[in-house]
């Protein structure tokens, strides 16, 4: 059974840094893509980076040049570092995985199979 561990999130002010990991408990991680999605209050589910097998990135433009999405393959593990955080980041973070061959990331949350519980984001002003 594939399972998804989430850890890291928390509160922190404005201009803060968090930083989001996610082990999956999975065989060959290595031919998996990775999603870091967001769902704030009375808002849809959406991604905020991806990482494909062959670690090509994919951004959302509000984050652009403050989150950096990475992986381990050694370790079964992703990461999303958030620096310069703002209010409009808070929310409950979910990472996800698909096994895909491409390189190109799949941005629609319907496209990941597996799923971590999601962590609690709040960044006060």
């Amino acid at each position: 059974q594939v399972q998804l561990v989430q850890s890291g999130g928390g509160s922190v002010q404005a201009g803060g840094s968090l930083k989001l990991s996610c082990a999956a408990s999975v065989r060959s991680f290595h031919t998996y893509a990775m999603g870091w999605f967001r769902q704030a209050p009375g808002k849809e589910r959406e991604i905020v980076a991806g990482i494909s097998w062959s670690s090509s990135t994919y951004y959302v433009d509000s984050v652009k040049g403050r989150f950096s999405i990475s992986r381990d393959n050694t370790k079964n593990t992703g990461s999303l570092q958030m620096n310069s955080l703002k209010p409009e980041d808070t929310a409950v973070y979910y990472c996800a995985i698909r096994q895909s061959a491409s390189q190109q990331i799949t941005r629609a949350s319907s496209g990941y199979d597996y799923w971590g519980p999601g962590t609690q984001v709040t960044v006060s002003s």
